[in-house]
């Protein structure tokens, strides 16, 4: 099983990046996929979430508005698009896959907003 999170970096506030994370080894379509994120000192947060089949989205309600998930099922594939970046929104970024009693991680991608 693997996560892959890329296309964190360095960016301004009020710029965009967007997330990927791509999904190897177990049926990616069946789980819920969700982006985490932690900051320096503080605990891992739950951002956002997509139901399987991309039915139903949730939002963490520092980020709604702004943030935006999607999957592509095809491509074993979820994205966190980021729109009006924020310095709050630094953090290391954590791709979730979760079915009944397992949970996958990815091993993040650092996200920083500064100018």
């Amino acid at each position: 099983v693997q996560l892959v999170e890329s296309g964190g970096g360095l960016v301004q506030p009020g710029g965009s990046l967007r997330l990927s994370c791509a999904a190897s080894g177990f049926t990616f379509s069946s789980y819920v996929m969700s982006w985490y994120r932690q900051a320096p000192g503080k605990e891992r947060e739950l951002v956002a979430t997509i139901t399987s089949a991309g039915g139903t989205t949730n939002y963490a309600d520092s980020i709604k508005g702004r943030f935006t998930i999607s999957r592509d099922d095809a491509k074993n594939t979820v994205y966190l698009q980021m729109n009006s970046l924020k310095p709050e929104d630094t953090a290391v970024y954590y791709c979730n896959a979760r079915r009944l009693l397992y949970h996958y991680w990815g091993q993040g991608t650092q996200v920083t907003v500064s100018s």
